[in-house]
């Protein structure tokens, strides 16, 4: 029982280790940017109902090798729109959410990734490639320049 408990522990220290900072808030984000010298990158997704996105977040988002790059020099910001109710955000959140989509995501494209400077005006924009975390991350901080 107790080697149970222990390997649980470490399980659950192990995932926050690895998951990735996210942002919900824009104004934040943006402070966050700010200070840090940083370029925020948002990312709308439907996290429980669109393939593309679950791959980018597998293949991407939630890698050690992207969150090790990012960490210095990007802010994550999250705009998700999940369908099951289950997943259901909260109505704040929401129309925080669909604030943003109606700024930068007119077309309603998903996974559709903004990259944004420390104002929150666009830089550039991507979508889902099949690349590797670093390949994906160099194309994020070209915009920058």
């Amino acid at each position: 029982m107790k080697t149970k408990l222990i390997f649980i522990i470490f399980l659950l220290l192990s995932i926050q280790v690895y998951s990735q900072n996210w942002q919900t808030d824009f104004e934040t984000s943006k402070e966050l940017a700010s200070k840090g010298d940083k370029i925020i990158v948002l990312v709308f997704q439907g996290s429980d109902w669109c393939a593309p996105c679950i791959k980018l977040d597998r293949e991407v988002w939630n890698t050690q090798e992207f969150q090790d790059l990012a960490k210095d020099k990007l802010i994550m910001l999250q705009a998700d729109f999940p369908r099951r109710k289950k997943n259901k955000l909260s109505n704040e959140q929401q129309e925080h959410n669909n604030t943003l989509a109606d700024k930068y995501n007119k077309n309603g494209y998903f996974p559709y990734v903004v990259i944004l400077d420390s104002d929150g005006n666009q830089i550039g924009s991507l979508g889902y490639e099949k690349t590797t975390p670093t390949k994906y991350f160099e194309k994020i901080v070209s915009f920058e320049d």
